[in-house]
C-alpha cells in the first residue's frame, strides 16, 4: 500500500460558522412490559462535547498584538518620551496592558513604562477553534477538516458538482476507509460522503505506551495527523489539532514527562537571525523535554498542520484545559509524542470499504 506523506503548505482562510456533531442521537429504547409496549426516552450523553468556558479564565480578558518590525517603544505614551528600545525584526509579540490616547494618537502599554504607537501594533485575533472533552469511548477514528473543501460522491473521485463544501474545522466520524486509485486514504464521513486524507486530521484511539501506568494522565500528540488526544489510563478525556515543528525545526519523537509549567512565560530565541522571536506571555506552557512545550498559541490559527519552532502549539482554550486538568494528575503528565501510521486504521478498526 503506497501511502503519501501529507502537505506541509498553510490555509489561513477561517470560515465564521463551524459545524459541530456531537455524536448521533440514538433512538428511545422500547420493549415489551407486561403485555405494555414501554419506551425508555432518556437518551445516553453524547461522546463527544465542546468544552465549557472556565469562569476564572483569564484568555477572553487579553488583548495580544504582533509588533511591527523595528518598532520604537517608549518610556511614556509620547515620542517625545526617553526611547527605551527597538524591538528588532522578527516574530514579534506582546500584552497589552493598557490602551492610552494622548495628543491625538492611541497607545498601547505592553510592559511597565513601555508604550508602542497602536500604528505599529496588529490585534491578534486568537483561534476560537477548541476540540472535544470525550465523555465516551468512541465508537470509531474521528477527526476535523483543515481545509475547506467539498465532500466526492466516491473514493478517488472530484467533488460532483453542487456538493457541499464542508468548511476548515467541520467535525466528523469516520465510517469506512479505502486506498483509492491516486493512492490516497479517502474516508466515509458520512452517509456515503468521501474525503481524501490530505484535507483532513484524525484521531484513532489507541492504549497507553508502555511506561505509563494504569491509572496515570498523558497526551498523545502525533505529528503525522497533527492531532492530540488526552488519557487517563485508557480511557481518552479530550481531543484536538495542534501545530507541532515545522521541518526545520522538529518536534522530536519519545515518551516525555511535564517537568515545568507556566500560567504565563515570554518565549525568545534565535536572536539576529531570519527566525528570530520573541513572544510574551506564552499561555498555559507545560515543558516536557527540555525547552519543548505543549502551550497555548494565540498568534496563529494553523491548527493541523506544522507551524512551530519546535513546540507543541495548541488552540488556547484547549492548552487551557489540558493545563488545569493536568494539574492534579497522579503524575508528573506524560507525553508520547509519535508519527501514527495511517494505515492502521484498516486493521486496528476493522474499517470495511462500501
Amino acid at each position: 500500500m503506497k501511502v503519501l506523506a501529507k502537505f506541509s503548505f498553510f490555509f489561513v482562510t477561517v470560515c465564521a460558522c463551524l459545524i459541530w456533531f456531537v455524536g448521533e442521537v440514538a433512538a428511545a429504547d422500547c420493549y415489551l412490559q407486561e403485555g405494555v409496549y414501554v419506551c425508555d426516552t432518556s437518551l445516553p450523553q453524547p461522546t463527544f462535547v465542546a468544552p465549557e468556558p472556565l469562569a476564572n479564565s483569564f484568555l477572553p480578558r487579553v488583548m495580544y498584538v504582533k509588533l511591527a518590525d523595528f518598532a520604537n517603544v517608549y518610556a511614556g505614551p509620547s515620542t517625545g518620551s526617553p526611547l527605551v528600545r527597538n524591538v528588532g525584526d522578527g516574530f514579534l509579540f506582546s500584552t497589552v496592558q493598557a490602551v492610552v490616547e494622548n495628543e491625538g494618537q492611541t497607545w498601547y502599554m505592553i510592559n511597565f513604562d513601555e508604550y508602542v504607537q497602536a500604528s505599529e501594533a496588529r490585534v491578534v485575533e486568537d483561534s476560537e477553534f477548541t476540540g472535544f472533552e470525550i465523555k465516551n469511548r468512541p465508537e470509531r477514528p474521528f477527526g476535523w477538516m483543515i481545509v475547506d473543501y467539498w465532500y466526492s460522491d466516491a473514493p478517488g473521485a472530484e467533488p460532483t458538482p453542487g456538493n457541499l463544501k464542508l468548511p476548515r474545522y467541520t467535525f466528523f466520524e469516520v465510517f469506512a476507509a479505502v486506498e483509492a486509485d491516486d493512492g490516497w486514504i479517502w474516508y466515509d464521513i458520512g452517509n456515503g460522503r468521501w474525503m481524501r486524507q490530505t484535507y483532513v486530521a484524525l484521531v484513532d484511539p489507541t492504549t497507553r505506551p508502555e511506561g505509563v501506568g494504569p491509572n496515570e494522565y498523558w497526551v498523545e500528540v502525533d505529528l503525522y495527523e497533527q492531532s492530540f488526544a488526552a488519557y487517563e489510563g485508557d480511557r481518552m478525556v479530550y481531543a484536538g489539532l495542534v501545530s507541532s515543528g515545522l521541518n526545520r525545526w522538529p518536534t522530536h519523537e519519545g515518551l516525555f514527562q511535564v517537568w515545568d509549567r507556566h500560567l504565563r512565560i515570554k518565549m525568545s530565541g534565535a536572536e539576529g537571525k531570519v527566525d528570530y522571536y520573541f513572544v510574551e506571555d506564552v499561555p498555559h506552557t507545560m515543558f516536557f523535554n527540555n525547552d519543548i512545550a505543549l502551550h497555548g498559541a494565540y498568534w496563529h490559527d494553523r491548527f493541523g498542520y506544522k507551524h512551530s519552532h519546535g513546540c507543541v502549539n495548541m488552540p488556547p482554550r484547549d492548552a487551557e484545559w489540558i493545563y488545569n486538568w493536568s494539574a492534579d494528575a497522579p503524575n508528573d503528565l506524560w507525553v508520547w509524542v509519535h508519527t501514527s501510521d495511517p494505515t492502521t486504521i484498516f486493521t486496528e478498526w476493522a474499517v470495511p470499504s462500501s
